[in-house]
């Protein structure tokens, strides 16, 4: 009966033009949904994480790049920032942040992107809002290093092998910060992303259990919580929300944002020229 069902339809789908078929692609959107700019970045600072860009926060040079790409962003006419601190440190970003807006020229002892990028395109764009939305949760990354004869250790090894080949051949001390911005955010890049930092680990096992995958998931779940953050935000239709994050965020937000009715992303290479 059901592959009856199948082809009535096949028939039927086979006689409609391309512009009645298109009638039955649903509406994905409100039509109230927000704009949304996600961008990703390399950590501009100190930063715990296992894979660290060389740069120097302090040096002119580094600065003047980052505020050249801070007046390309600055163009998406942003009304709120959200960036990689938790919400319990809401309070004092906002402060900060107004200290800031009030004396551009302030110094940090240790900026990273949110003080050398985020603040100056909230100033540039006379935005008053930005709000932290991080979650810290832990997870060993380097569980295969614990795993004795996983199944299918191989495929993670291979992976790596092919990553350090591409990283030999693009070094990022090479590049300029538009350059790095711009890989940062390619959707293969973010694709690797989320293989090293979670879908790897799937690999990793002892036979019938599932270690790789359990430390996966607190990873996933991590990223699931800061996404529950942005949607508890006072958020309405006039809004247009910048995002800057560590770039495994912005590759678990866009597959979110691209399939929410709610949210519609805005694509960062209209602004990173």
């Amino acid at each position: 009966m059901k592959t009856i069902y199948i082809t009535i339809i096949a028939i039927f789908l086979n006689g409609m033009s391309r512009a009645q078929l298109k009638l039955l692609v649903p509406t994905t959107k409100f039509d109230t949904a927000i704009a949304v700019l996600n961008m990703g970045s390399f950590h501009m600072g100190f930063t715990t994480d296992a894979n660290k860009t060389e740069f120097d926060e302090h040096d002119a040079n580094n600065v003047k790049q980052v505020h050249d790409i801070a007046r390309k962003i600055a163009a998406f006419k942003l009304t709120v920032i959200l960036v990689e601190t938790t919400p319990g440190f809401n309070e004092k970003l906002q402060a900060e942040y107004q200290q800031y807006l009030q004396t551009p020229g302030m110094k940090f002892k240790n900026p990273s992107e949110i003080e050398l990028l985020a603040y100056e395109i909230g100033r540039l764009s006379k935005t008053s809002r930005i709000y932290g939305v991080d979650y810290k949760e832990g997870y060993d990354y380097m569980i295969g290093n614990k795993v004795a004869n996983s199944p299918d250790a191989k495929t993670t090894g291979a992976y790596m092998q092919m990553l350090n080949k591409y990283e030999a051949m693009y070094p990022e001390e090479k590049m300029t910060v538009l350059e790095n911005l711009k890989v940062c955010n390619h959707p293969q890049y973010l694709d690797m992303l989320m293989n090293v930092n979670a879908d790897m680990l799937t690999h990793i096992s002892s036979p019938g259990k599932w270690e790789g995958a359990e430390e996966a998931a607190k990873f996933y779940h991590r990223n699931l919580v800061m996404y529950s953050n942005i949607n508890q935000l006072p958020l309405t239709k006039n809004d247009r929300v910048f995002i800057l994050m560590g770039a495994t965020h912005t590759a678990f937000f866009n597959m979110w944002f691209q399939r929410s009715p709610k949210y519609k992303l805005v694509n960062v290479f209209e602004y990173l020229k």
